[in-house]
């Protein structure tokens, strides 16, 4: 009987940023996962869709041939950081209580079977006091639908600009218990899941 192999690399994560605001509290939040994910051995790719200039979507990239001929450079290159990626870190506010345009439209450019079999978290904010959990709950439906299912536990962090400065720095005692207990979850799944792949692929 062939030994199960557990694997001990680091796992990747690739974090999506939802949001393209002027002065957006999102980027405070993902400089504080990045550091935490970091901090915990993670290989982090941050996709940023301010930076990233994902247009509005026309074709996705599993719209190109299979030898990605005529899609541009940088398209080619995320959706291999997609594809290699372990787990999936989604931090999101919410616009009119719901998912931002900028976040389903850059994952939207992927297919599902570039997210298949592997978990993501959601770390969900707002200035209010619900913490953009709104958009949380219809991110689960959306993820699900991806394959890249949703652990149980969301971070949700409500008066986000009090509980972190600009540059992520955490202002209260519950922004790094709250991470910990997200990324001790996403981790649990993740490793699971890339074991099982490993041992024995996908359905």
């Amino acid at each position: 009987m062939t030994a199960y192999k557990v694997s001990t690399v680091p796992l990747r994560v690739v974090m999506f940023l939802g949001t393209v605001r002027e002065n957006r509290l999102g980027l405070r939040v993902a400089r504080f996962m990045e550091a935490q994910l970091e901090k915990t051995g993670h290989e982090v790719n941050f996709f940023d869709p301010l930076e990233m200039k994902f247009p509005l979507l026309e074709k996705p990239i599993f719209h190109f041939p299979k030898d990605r001929s005529g899609a541009p450079e940088w398209l080619i290159e995320a959706e291999k950081k997609v594809k290699e990626a372990d787990a999936y870190l989604i931090v999101t506010g919410e616009y009119n209580h719901s998912i931002p345009p900028a976040l389903s439209n850059m994952m939207d450019y992927f297919g599902g079977s570039s997210y298949s079999y592997k978990p993501s978290g959601i770390v969900c904010y707002s200035p209010g006091i619900y913490g953009g959990m709104r958009s949380a709950m219809q991110l689960r439906a959306f993820l699900g639908e991806l394959g890249c299912l949703s652990v149980s536990n969301i971070f949700g962090i409500p008066k986000v600009h009090e509980a972190l400065d600009e540059n992520g720095k955490p202002l209260n005692d519950h922004m790094e218990s709250g991470a910990k207990r997200l990324i001790t979850q996403l981790d649990w799944h993740a490793n699971s899941m890339r074991n099982h792949r490993s041992n024995f692929g996908t359905p």
